[in-house]
Protein backbone atom coordinates (compact mmCIF):
# COMPACT_ATOMS: atom_id res chain seq x y z
CA UNK A 1 0.00 0.00 0.00
CA UNK A 2 1.83 3.51 -0.79
CA UNK A 3 2.63 5.34 2.19
CA UNK A 4 0.39 8.41 1.09
CA UNK A 5 -2.64 6.11 1.16
CA UNK A 6 -1.94 4.85 4.12
CA UNK A 7 -1.67 7.97 5.94
CA UNK A 8 -4.94 8.95 4.33
CA UNK A 9 -6.78 5.60 5.90
CA UNK A 10 -4.75 6.87 9.33
CA UNK A 11 -5.92 10.41 9.26
CA UNK A 12 -9.30 8.91 8.68
CA UNK A 13 -9.42 5.99 11.55
CA UNK A 14 -8.26 8.85 13.83
CA UNK A 15 -10.71 11.03 13.11
CA UNK A 16 -13.49 8.49 13.49
CA UNK A 17 -11.44 7.46 16.52
CA UNK A 18 -12.00 11.08 18.05
CA UNK A 19 -15.68 11.22 17.16
CA UNK A 20 -15.99 7.79 19.03
CA UNK A 21 -14.24 8.75 21.95
CA UNK A 22 -16.57 12.11 22.38
CA UNK A 23 -19.56 10.11 22.13
CA UNK A 24 -17.87 7.71 24.95
CA UNK A 25 -17.49 10.52 27.32
CA UNK A 26 -20.92 11.89 26.39
CA UNK A 27 -22.90 8.35 27.52
CA UNK A 28 -20.58 7.35 30.43
CA UNK A 29 -20.94 8.46 34.24
CA UNK A 30 -22.69 8.17 37.29
CA UNK A 31 -26.27 8.38 34.51
CA UNK A 32 -25.41 6.17 31.88
CA UNK A 33 -26.64 6.78 28.96
CA UNK A 34 -27.45 4.66 25.50
CA UNK A 35 -25.99 5.19 22.36
CA UNK A 36 -29.50 6.34 21.17
CA UNK A 37 -29.87 8.85 23.75
CA UNK A 38 -26.55 10.41 23.20
CA UNK A 39 -27.97 10.57 19.49
CA UNK A 40 -31.23 11.82 20.00
CA UNK A 41 -29.49 14.37 22.44
CA UNK A 42 -26.91 15.61 19.82
CA UNK A 43 -29.81 15.76 17.08
CA UNK A 44 -32.46 18.25 19.86
CA UNK A 45 -34.49 15.88 21.49
CA UNK A 46 -35.30 17.00 24.63
CA UNK A 47 -35.30 14.90 27.98
CA UNK A 48 -34.65 14.49 31.32
CA UNK A 49 -30.53 14.01 30.70
CA UNK A 50 -30.51 16.63 28.14
CA UNK A 51 -28.69 19.21 30.72
CA UNK A 52 -26.63 16.52 32.32
CA UNK A 53 -25.21 16.32 28.96
CA UNK A 54 -24.83 19.70 27.34
CA UNK A 55 -23.96 21.38 30.86
CA UNK A 56 -21.82 19.27 32.04
CA UNK A 57 -20.15 16.21 30.03
CA UNK A 58 -20.23 18.00 26.31
CA UNK A 59 -18.14 21.11 27.68
CA UNK A 60 -15.41 18.93 29.35
CA UNK A 61 -15.19 16.38 27.17
CA UNK A 62 -14.97 19.24 24.12
CA UNK A 63 -12.34 20.88 26.82
CA UNK A 64 -10.12 17.56 27.03
CA UNK A 65 -9.97 17.18 23.09
CA UNK A 66 -8.68 20.78 22.53
CA UNK A 67 -6.13 20.24 25.55
CA UNK A 68 -5.17 17.01 24.55
CA UNK A 69 -4.71 18.11 20.69
CA UNK A 70 -3.05 21.12 21.72
CA UNK A 71 -0.35 19.87 23.48
CA UNK A 72 0.34 16.99 21.23
CA UNK A 73 1.18 19.62 18.82
CA UNK A 74 3.24 21.13 20.76
CA UNK A 75 5.40 18.33 21.51
CA UNK A 76 5.27 17.62 17.46
CA UNK A 77 6.79 21.22 16.76
CA UNK A 78 8.99 21.46 19.94
CA UNK A 79 10.91 17.66 18.96
CA UNK A 80 11.14 19.58 15.55
CA UNK A 81 12.01 22.83 16.60
CA UNK A 82 15.23 21.21 19.44
CA UNK A 83 15.31 18.33 17.17
CA UNK A 84 15.09 16.23 20.26
CA UNK A 85 13.24 13.09 20.80
CA UNK A 86 12.35 13.48 24.12
CA UNK A 87 11.72 17.47 24.30
CA UNK A 88 7.57 17.71 25.15
CA UNK A 89 5.68 21.19 25.90
CA UNK A 90 6.92 21.45 29.16
CA UNK A 91 10.36 21.37 28.07
CA UNK A 92 10.69 25.14 28.15
CA UNK A 93 8.72 25.93 31.74
CA UNK A 94 5.88 26.90 30.28
CA UNK A 95 4.19 25.05 32.65
CA UNK A 96 5.99 26.43 35.31
CA UNK A 97 5.26 29.29 34.70
CA UNK A 98 1.50 28.64 34.45
CA UNK A 99 1.93 26.89 37.93
CA UNK A 100 3.08 29.63 39.73
CA UNK A 101 -0.15 31.70 38.06
CA UNK A 102 -2.53 29.57 38.87
CA UNK A 103 -1.02 28.73 42.44
CA UNK A 104 -0.69 32.16 43.49
CA UNK A 105 -4.23 33.20 42.11
CA UNK A 106 -5.26 30.13 44.77
CA UNK A 107 -3.17 31.33 47.25
CA UNK A 108 -4.37 35.13 47.32
CA UNK A 109 -8.37 33.35 47.44
CA UNK A 110 -9.03 34.28 44.04
CA UNK A 111 -11.14 32.08 42.13
CA UNK A 112 -13.13 31.66 38.70
CA UNK A 113 -11.39 33.11 35.47
CA UNK A 114 -8.89 34.83 37.97
CA UNK A 115 -7.30 31.04 38.37
CA UNK A 116 -6.35 30.67 34.17
CA UNK A 117 -6.33 34.40 33.91
CA UNK A 118 -3.16 34.36 36.37
CA UNK A 119 -2.31 30.63 34.65
CA UNK A 120 -1.92 32.17 31.46
CA UNK A 121 0.11 35.68 32.12
CA UNK A 122 2.37 33.11 34.01
CA UNK A 123 2.92 31.04 31.19
CA UNK A 124 3.44 33.90 29.22
CA UNK A 125 5.58 35.72 31.28
CA UNK A 126 7.48 32.03 31.35
CA UNK A 127 7.69 32.13 27.22
CA UNK A 128 8.87 35.45 26.92
CA UNK A 129 11.61 35.02 29.76
CA UNK A 130 12.88 32.07 27.97
CA UNK A 131 13.29 33.64 24.35
CA UNK A 132 14.44 36.40 25.85
CA UNK A 133 17.25 34.53 27.90
CA UNK A 134 18.23 32.42 24.89
CA UNK A 135 18.04 34.87 22.29
CA UNK A 136 20.54 36.82 24.15
CA UNK A 137 23.28 38.49 21.67
CA UNK A 138 21.10 36.88 18.93
CA UNK A 139 23.35 33.75 18.74
CA UNK A 140 19.89 31.52 19.10
CA UNK A 141 20.73 27.74 19.44
CA UNK A 142 18.79 24.76 20.04
CA UNK A 143 21.25 23.89 23.14
CA UNK A 144 21.25 27.22 24.30
CA UNK A 145 17.16 27.18 23.87
CA UNK A 146 17.05 23.69 25.56
CA UNK A 147 19.42 24.73 28.89
CA UNK A 148 17.36 27.87 29.29
CA UNK A 149 14.19 26.24 29.31
CA UNK A 150 15.39 23.61 32.02
CA UNK A 151 16.75 26.71 34.40
CA UNK A 152 13.72 28.23 33.80
CA UNK A 153 11.93 25.27 34.79
CA UNK A 154 13.77 24.69 37.61
CA UNK A 155 12.83 28.02 39.07
CA UNK A 156 9.38 27.81 38.44
CA UNK A 157 9.45 24.55 40.30
CA UNK A 158 11.16 26.07 43.33
CA UNK A 159 8.31 29.03 43.57
CA UNK A 160 5.75 26.41 43.32
CA UNK A 161 7.50 24.36 46.13
CA UNK A 162 7.56 28.01 48.02
CA UNK A 163 3.51 28.10 47.50
CA UNK A 164 2.57 24.91 48.44
CA UNK A 165 4.71 25.27 52.00
CA UNK A 166 3.28 28.81 52.46
CA UNK A 167 -0.54 28.08 51.26
CA UNK A 168 -3.18 26.90 54.57
CA UNK A 169 -3.93 23.39 54.45
CA UNK A 170 -7.59 23.50 52.91
CA UNK A 171 -6.14 25.01 49.88
CA UNK A 172 -3.27 22.50 49.02
CA UNK A 173 -5.78 19.32 47.55
CA UNK A 174 -7.31 22.28 44.97
CA UNK A 175 -3.49 23.17 44.21
CA UNK A 176 -2.29 19.62 43.73
CA UNK A 177 -5.30 18.44 41.41
CA UNK A 178 -4.61 21.53 39.38
CA UNK A 179 -0.80 20.26 39.15
CA UNK A 180 -1.62 16.82 38.21
CA UNK A 181 -4.30 18.02 35.76
CA UNK A 182 -8.07 18.59 36.31
CA UNK A 183 -10.52 18.75 33.82
CA UNK A 184 -13.18 19.46 36.18
CA UNK A 185 -13.35 23.19 36.30
CA UNK A 186 -13.33 23.18 32.08
CA UNK A 187 -17.06 24.88 32.30
CA UNK A 188 -15.84 26.72 28.58
CA UNK A 189 -14.05 24.96 25.63
CA UNK A 190 -14.61 27.41 23.12
CA UNK A 191 -11.21 29.39 23.89
CA UNK A 192 -8.80 26.63 23.86
CA UNK A 193 -10.86 24.87 20.35
CA UNK A 194 -10.35 28.50 18.88
CA UNK A 195 -7.10 28.27 19.73
CA UNK A 196 -6.34 24.83 18.44
CA UNK A 197 -7.38 25.92 15.32
CA UNK A 198 -5.78 28.66 14.82
CA UNK A 199 -2.37 27.27 15.95
CA UNK A 200 -3.04 24.25 13.92
CA UNK A 201 -3.68 26.37 10.58
CA UNK A 202 -0.79 28.63 12.00
CA UNK A 203 1.69 25.61 11.68
CA UNK A 204 0.82 23.65 8.17
CA UNK A 205 1.87 26.26 6.09
CA UNK A 206 5.35 25.78 7.80
CA UNK A 207 5.23 22.02 7.32
CA UNK A 208 7.62 21.46 4.00
CA UNK A 209 10.39 23.86 5.99
CA UNK A 210 9.78 21.43 9.17
CA UNK A 211 10.94 18.69 6.65
CA UNK A 212 13.65 19.79 6.14
CA UNK A 213 14.72 21.43 8.96
CA UNK A 214 14.28 17.98 10.37
CA UNK A 215 17.30 17.12 8.33
CA UNK A 216 19.45 19.71 10.14
CA UNK A 217 19.97 23.35 10.61
CA UNK A 218 22.82 23.75 7.40
CA UNK A 219 20.72 21.48 5.15
CA UNK A 220 17.23 23.46 6.11
CA UNK A 221 19.58 26.67 4.95
CA UNK A 222 21.29 25.06 2.50
CA UNK A 223 17.76 24.52 0.83
CA UNK A 224 16.51 28.10 1.10
CA UNK A 225 15.20 28.11 4.44
CA UNK A 226 14.89 31.02 6.72
CA UNK A 227 15.60 29.06 10.14
CA UNK A 228 16.09 32.18 12.51
CA UNK A 229 12.47 33.26 11.97
CA UNK A 230 11.29 29.73 11.15
CA UNK A 231 12.29 29.04 14.65
CA UNK A 232 11.01 32.15 16.09
CA UNK A 233 7.42 31.55 14.48
CA UNK A 234 7.33 27.56 15.54
CA UNK A 235 8.24 28.50 18.87
CA UNK A 236 6.10 31.03 19.63
CA UNK A 237 2.99 28.45 18.24
CA UNK A 238 3.98 26.20 20.17
CA UNK A 239 3.89 27.64 23.43
CA UNK A 240 0.85 29.42 22.68
CA UNK A 241 -0.50 26.19 22.05
CA UNK A 242 1.12 24.95 25.86
CA UNK A 243 0.00 28.24 27.77
CA UNK A 244 -3.83 27.71 26.74
CA UNK A 245 -3.67 23.60 27.08
CA UNK A 246 -1.90 24.34 31.15
CA UNK A 247 -4.50 27.28 31.82
CA UNK A 248 -7.67 25.05 30.81
CA UNK A 249 -6.24 21.86 32.01
CA UNK A 250 -3.61 21.87 34.47
CA UNK A 251 -0.43 20.21 33.31
CA UNK A 252 -0.96 17.09 32.02
CA UNK A 253 1.84 15.00 31.22
CA UNK A 254 3.05 12.43 28.63
CA UNK A 255 0.35 13.55 25.72
CA UNK A 256 2.97 15.88 24.23
CA UNK A 257 5.76 13.35 24.49
CA UNK A 258 4.24 10.12 23.66
CA UNK A 259 1.48 10.96 20.82
CA UNK A 260 3.74 12.76 18.62
CA UNK A 261 5.98 9.29 18.76
CA UNK A 262 3.00 6.90 18.44
CA UNK A 263 2.15 8.72 15.24
CA UNK A 264 5.60 9.27 13.43
CA UNK A 265 5.51 5.22 13.49
CA UNK A 266 2.20 5.16 11.88
CA UNK A 267 2.53 7.78 8.98
CA UNK A 268 6.03 8.66 9.00
CA UNK A 269 7.40 12.12 9.66
CA UNK A 270 6.13 13.98 7.00
CA UNK A 271 4.70 17.39 9.27
CA UNK A 272 2.16 18.10 6.92
CA UNK A 273 0.35 14.73 7.75
CA UNK A 274 2.23 14.94 11.22
CA UNK A 275 0.84 17.71 12.97
CA UNK A 276 -3.17 17.01 12.21
CA UNK A 277 -3.03 13.66 13.04
CA UNK A 278 -1.53 14.17 16.49
CA UNK A 279 -3.81 16.65 16.42
CA UNK A 280 -6.27 13.91 16.28
CA UNK A 281 -4.47 11.24 18.51
CA UNK A 282 -3.57 13.90 20.74
CA UNK A 283 -7.48 14.93 21.60
CA UNK A 284 -8.74 11.25 21.23
CA UNK A 285 -6.02 10.06 24.01
CA UNK A 286 -7.07 12.90 26.51
CA UNK A 287 -10.75 12.66 26.57
CA UNK A 288 -10.54 9.07 26.97
CA UNK A 289 -7.86 9.46 30.05
CA UNK A 290 -10.34 12.17 31.08
CA UNK A 291 -13.55 9.63 31.13
CA UNK A 292 -11.55 6.76 32.77
CA UNK A 293 -10.76 9.55 35.32
CA UNK A 294 -14.21 10.51 35.90
CA UNK A 295 -15.82 6.91 35.72
CA UNK A 296 -13.29 4.39 36.74
CA UNK A 297 -13.50 4.76 40.69
CA UNK A 298 -16.25 6.91 40.68
CA UNK A 299 -17.70 8.88 42.45
CA UNK A 300 -14.05 9.84 43.26
CA UNK A 301 -12.61 11.71 40.42
CA UNK A 302 -8.82 11.22 39.75
CA UNK A 303 -7.14 13.66 38.09
CA UNK A 304 -6.37 13.30 34.40
CA UNK A 305 -2.84 13.51 34.56
CA UNK A 306 -2.66 10.44 36.68
CA UNK A 307 -4.32 8.68 33.83
CA UNK A 308 -1.73 9.93 30.84
CA UNK A 309 1.01 8.87 33.40
CA UNK A 310 -0.28 5.47 34.08
CA UNK A 311 -0.43 5.04 30.07
CA UNK A 312 2.58 7.05 28.82
CA UNK A 313 5.09 5.17 30.98
CA UNK A 314 4.53 1.96 29.73
CA UNK A 315 3.80 3.00 25.56
CA UNK A 316 7.17 5.25 26.29
CA UNK A 317 9.16 1.78 27.51
CA UNK A 318 8.11 0.02 24.76
CA UNK A 319 8.81 2.56 22.04
CA UNK A 320 12.09 2.27 23.99
CA UNK A 321 12.88 -1.13 23.88
CA UNK A 322 11.52 -0.95 20.32
CA UNK A 323 14.74 1.53 19.32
Amino acid sequence: MPSRRRALLVLLSLTLLSVASLVVALAAGSLVLSLGDVLSMLAGEDNTARAVVFDLRLPRALAAFACGGLLALAGALMQVLLRNPLADPYVLGISGGAGVGALSAMLLGLAGLAVPGFAFAGALAAMLLVFGLAHGDGSWTQTRLLLTGVVIAAGCGALVALILTLAPEQKIQSMLFWLMGDLSQAVNPLPALVVLVVTLLAALPFARELNLLARGFDAALALGVAVPLLRRVIYVIASLATAVAVTTAGAIGFVGLIVPHLVRLAIGNDQRLLLPASVLAGGSLLVCADTLARTIVAPIQLPVGVLTALIGVPVFLYLLGRR
